[in-house]
């Protein structure tokens, strides 16, 4: 039987990190697990930047963003060397079982782990929901909503000023943040990186809706979309002879309390990892497939390709005319 686990949580940070933190610690030592956190990800394990958890450890962080783990990206992890020390600091401190929390890039360390004879459950903790095997990754309903109150508070300056916003949002290569917050926040068009720019379509759509009278637009662009920002800009104020003004949310979409539906995913996944690595369960991915919580084999799951939703994509155009 596993006696010991370690939890850690790598690459960008994302709302609702603490709440897995706290459910694995939690739900570990009602399992009678011993729990040790690994402090800046696979950089503090190389480190060996650990210390044993207990229930008041992980008390009042259900409701902050961030980690109390810290997180870091680790470039000694990716070569044998750092791999090496990793698994012998795992080995020093006994820990047979790990949940690794993040986004792609944590999950694929996971898998070289798991390659290793280290068994891994890898939990979805990224904003950027890039993660092909499950609906949701934790953190981005947390985003999607940051970005919706950001869309409303530039709508009513944009108003008063009859002009332009282009609204850039993150999510890497992935442009769901940008096709949730753009459906949802009523944007004119949204410009994803899964999908070609069509710069005749979105001014278009402006000068159309100018002609109507409308004085006010949004467009949300994802920041891996195949144009760049200013330049979007440039060209949109050169086409429409409109006022065009640029915004960058940034960082502001990773922190904030997670939302109720954060939360519940961290929470559950948490509780999930823990339930395999006590059964002796081979490495897995854990997720949330149509309201269900689901784990599938570590290799297979980040073999999946994420496609966006065509179907949201197309009602923006439906209902912003």
């Amino acid at each position: 039987m596993m006696k010991r686990i370690g939890v850690l949580t790598s690459g960008g940070d994302a709302p609702g990190m603490n709440a897995a933190i706290r459910s694995v610690v939690r739900c570990g030592i009602e399992a009678g697990l011993e729990v040790y956190g690994i402090e800046r990800g696979y950089e503090g394990l190389i480190d060996g930047e650990i210390r044993q958890m207990d229930r008041r450890s992980v008390g009042d962080i259900l409701q902050r963003g961030g980690t109390i783990l810290k997180t870091a990206r680790s470039q000694r992890f990716m070569t044998e060397e750092g791999m090496t020390k990793a698994l012998t600091m795992l080995d020093t401190f006994g820990i047979e079982g790990l949940v690794a929390i993040g986004g792609d890039g944590t999950l694929h360390g996971a898998l070289e782990l798991s390659k290793r004879g280290v068994k891994v459950m890898g939990l979805p903790g990224t904003i950027d929901n890039d993660l092909a095997y499950t609906d949701f990754t934790i953190g981005f309903d947390t985003a999607v909503s940051t970005v919706l109150d950001a869309i409303t508070k530039i709508r009513d300056t944009s108003s008063a000023h009859e002009r332009v916003s282009v609204i850039e949002v993150m999510g890497r290569n992935c442009g769901d943040i940008a096709l949730y917050a753009g459906l949802t926040g009523g944007a004119e068009d949204v410009i994803v990186p899964e999908l070609p720019v069509d710069i005749n379509k979105i001014c278009r759509k402006v000068v159309i809706g100018t002609n109507h009278g409308k004085m006010q637009s949004i467009i949300i662009k994802a920041e891996g979309a195949p144009i760049d920002s200013n330049e979007l800009v440039e060209e949109m104020i050169k086409r429409t002879g409109r006022e065009v003004k640029l915004v960058v949310l940034s960082y502001l979409q990773r922190g904030g309390s997670p939302t109720m539906r954060d939360r519940l995913l961290a929470t559950l996944c948490g509780s999930k990892a823990v339930e395999l690595l006590a059964s002796d369960s081979s490495s897995k991915a854990i997720g949330v497939v149509d309201g269900q919580i689901m784990e599938y084999d570590l290799a297979s799951a980040l073999e999946m390709e994420h496609h966006i939703n065509m179907d949201m994509y197309n009602l923006i155009g439906v209902l912003s005319k």
